[in-house]
């Protein structure tokens, strides 16, 4: 299944959703290049999301991005299973800055089971008892509706996809 937009922006479409399939016998994987991508490689100027996505933000199996969410996340901050960048979460994360995880390294600030920096933060320090004095006020009400919005504006996206998608059939 392929949809382009017929809106673009400096040569690319605004959105481009590809899914691979079987061709001639053979298996060929959806790649999509655009502003937005969706497909099997995804490749997006502002939003990626696939099997291998790459862009702005990218969501995917193995992502590359300004904000990077994947099973192998690289990017400025990443959150995956294995994840590097200057932020990074996950299983194993490995940062420039501040490193959040199982195992977690970084030239900064470190925080998890097994952590390594020029300063470990962990719940039980006296230093981020200071800083922290409430941590259960970290999480506040509008970051939860903020993450709604998005969640909905998503969902949204994705119905609109689809019948358009199922339109064309």
């Amino acid at each position: 299944m392929e949809y382009r937009s017929n809106l673009s922006f400096l040569g690319l479409p605004l959105i481009h959703v590809a899914t691979g399939g079987i061709t001639e016998g053979a298996h060929r994987r959806g790649v999509a290049i655009g502003w937005i991508a969706l497909g099997d490689i995804a490749i997006g100027v502002l939003f990626s999301c696939g099997g291998v996505a790459v862009g702005g933000i990218s969501v995917g199996g193995a992502s590359v991005g300004a904000v990077s969410v994947g099973g192998l996340a690289l990017g400025l901050a990443a959150l995956g299973g294995l994840s590097v960048g200057v932020l990074a979460v996950g299983g194993a994360a490995f940062a420039w800055y501040v490193a959040v995880g199982g195992l977690a390294v970084a030239h900064e600030y470190a925080i998890g089971g097994a952590a390594f920096a020029q300063h470990v933060v962990s719940p039980l320090s006296p230093e981020f008892q200071s800083r922290y004095p409430h941590p259960e006020a970290a999480f506040r009400v509008e970051d939860a509706l903020w993450l709604l919005a998005i969640v909905v504006a998503l969902l949204v996206f994705a119905r609109r996809i689809q019948q358009r998608s199922k339109g064309q059939e």
